[in-house]
């Protein structure tokens, strides 16, 4: 029995390694190689929301991808350029008073890239959304909301990373 239970998950190790599998981190670094400038077209809508988005995708760089982070397009190798697309607030359900209870935030993602070896810019939007309750009979306050919003679009930039390994494939 304890032959089995050794041999069983060095089996799967052989099995995956003989694969050439690969993980999506390793895809994404072809797509973003060298050193990275995170550019944010900062939106006068919602500014601290801008910020958090760029404070999130700096530590998706550094701590996923191990790729170190440039102050500027000069010395980087790829230009990363962030905007929000939208943020939107919605009511989901109502209590027996006919107040707010459940709501949602939507927040879409324009993400540019240019990798200086390929000359390309490639472009897409990763979108995702986060659902929150408030207490009865009371409103939604910008804390929550603030706080909707960041969750939402971490949960957005989580997704950057399996774009990315996607368009490494298309080259």
């Amino acid at each position: 029995m304890k032959k089995s239970v050794l041999l069983i998950p060095f089996l799967l190790l052989f099995i995956i390694a003989g694969c050439g599998y690969k993980p999506s981190n390793y895809y994404v670094k072809k797509e973003l190689n060298g050193k990275v400038f995170v550019n944010l077209d900062i939106s006068l809508k919602d500014p601290r929301n801008s910020v958090i988005i760029k404070d999130v995708m700096n530590e998706l760089i550094v701590h996923r991808l191990d790729s170190q982070i440039v102050d500027t397009k000069e010395a980087a190798d790829t230009i990363l350029d962030l905007k929000i697309d939208s943020v939107s607030m919605l009511e989901l359900q109502y209590d027996s008073l006919g107040y707010n209870k459940l709501y949602k935030a939507v927040v879409s993602i324009l993400v540019k890239y240019k990798n200086k070896e390929s000359e390309n810019t490639n472009s897409f939007i990763v979108k995702s959304d986060y659902d929150f309750s408030i207490d009865n009979g009371t409103t939604i306050t910008d804390t929550k909301r603030f706080e909707a919003i960041k969750i939402a679009a971490k949960r957005a930039l989580d997704d950057v990373i399996s774009q990315l390994a996607v368009y490494s494939f298309k080259e």
